[in-house]
């Protein structure tokens, strides 16, 4: 039988590739269902404008990836490899997708997003300092960056609030991407069961959320499809989606 650990490892394999889906979600096809969605950014780009799409979720991730790579160093938490690739990766993805958002954005919303980041650069300044000069030992660094962590993982999974409001109040789900969610839910799930192989909480609050977020969205997305105005360029995709598909 398959020891504890091996199984862990495996299932961080299994989340990093899924969370990996979860970052490239605004741009890829989801490849295990029978329908295509039109990919946000595709669609930015074909516009040239972020219409009402918001940059809110990718500017919390950026955050959220950053912090989770200092918890994962050895200085901080020793064995979380799998932490550190997985939210390396999606750093570089993420910053990739604000800058998009930026260059097709106009000037209030690029002096909002410029904002944000600056305030994220500054903190997460602070936070390295205040770890390394102030706690000494990892089980410490560990303890004082995980909650962190999980405040900010929280941030990322609650971030698509504002899109939910939205999805609610238009009763339309055209600026809430499918695969984000879908993603979103499926990363949480992943990692919940990750966290719980070898008990770690800071991973387990955070993710156990973002199970519920993903949930939410997902539910939201099945039941306000039909009565979404899509575009033209929407309806030749959206046509092929059937709830009972969902």
């Amino acid at each position: 039988m398959l020891s504890t650990n091996v199984i862990r490892t495996i299932v961080g394999i299994i989340g990093n590739i899924i969370s990996l889906f979860l970052f490239l979600s605004p741009v890829c096809f989801c490849l295990f269902v029978c329908f295509t969605i039109s990919p946000t950014f595709i669609k930015i780009y074909k516009l040239k404008s972020v219409e009402e799409f918001k940059p809110d979720p990718y500017v919390a991730t950026i955050l959220n990836c950053a912090m989770w790579v200092f918890y994962g160093l050895p200085i901080v938490h020793p064995d979380s490899l799998l932490i550190i690739t997985i939210n390396g990766v999606g750093l570089v993805i993420e910053g990739v997708f604000v800058t998009i958002f930026f260059i097709f954005s106009n000037n209030k919303k690029r002096k909002r997003i410029c904002f944000y980041l600056l305030i994220e650069i500054i903190f997460m300044a602070a936070v390295v300092l205040i770890t390394l000069l102030v706690f000494q030992t990892t089980q410490k660094r560990s303890m004082f960056v995980g909650i962190l962590a999980i405040v900010f993982n929280i941030g990322m999974y609650t971030s698509p609030l504002t899109v939910m409001r939205m999805v609610i109040k238009t009763k339309s789900v055209k600026y809430m991407p499918f695969t984000l969610s879908l993603f979103n839910f499926l990363n949480g799930v992943v990692w919940v069961i990750y966290a719980l192989l070898k008990f770690d909480i800071n991973v387990l609050i955070p993710n156990g959320l973002g199970t519920l977020s993903g949930l939410v969205q997902l539910i939201l997305y099945a039941w306000f499809y039909r009565t979404t105005k899509w575009d033209e360029d929407d309806k030749a995709p959206a046509q092929q989606v059937q709830l009972s598909e969902i």
